[in-house]
């Protein structure tokens, strides 16, 4: 994953679409995806979503929890690779709260790290988290064609 932060995500309304289903199918678990893409000057830009099944250990708390297998995670880096992409960072759903990272999200998270939310409400918010002393700062999303 790139390290310097973006200053915008840039993704089409179809993949968008695509990423809220699919996070909300996991209902009422979270859901989770990595998000594959190109980290460039003006922006990351969003170019592929890899669905992921939440392995979190504990079934009855993945209402609230979500975990990537981390085998997962090295197949879709190889998978993009060869494509020329890059795991950009991971998008979940949070099936009962709004698509703000929680204090949860940010202690298990690995900064410097793109998350995407989906609300409750179906909101999809981009977050980056530059360290585990920072706040999680919002990322603006900037729409394509």
């Amino acid at each position: 994953m790139s390290c310097q932060k973006p200053i915008a995500l840039f993704a089409d309304q179809g993949l968008l679409i695509v990423l809220r289903r699919l996070l909300a199918c996991a209902a009422p678990a979270e859901g989770c995806a990595l998000l594959l893409g190109t980290a460039e000057a003006g922006g990351w830009r969003l170019l592929r979503i890899w669905p992921c099944c939440n392995v979190w250990p504990e079934a009855g708390a993945r209402d609230r929890r979500f975990a990537v297998d981390p085998r997962e995670q090295l197949v879709a880096q190889r998978w993009g690779r060869q494509r020329g992409l890059q795991v950009l960072g991971v998008a979940h759903s949070h099936p009962a709260a709004a698509a703000e990272p929680s204090e949860r999200d940010c202690a298990l998270c690995v900064p410097p790290a793109l998350l995407v939310i989906a609300g409750i409400d179906g909101d999809l918010r981009g977050w980056w988290l530059e360290s585990a002393e920072d706040a999680p700062q919002p990322l603006p999303w900037r729409m394509e064609d």
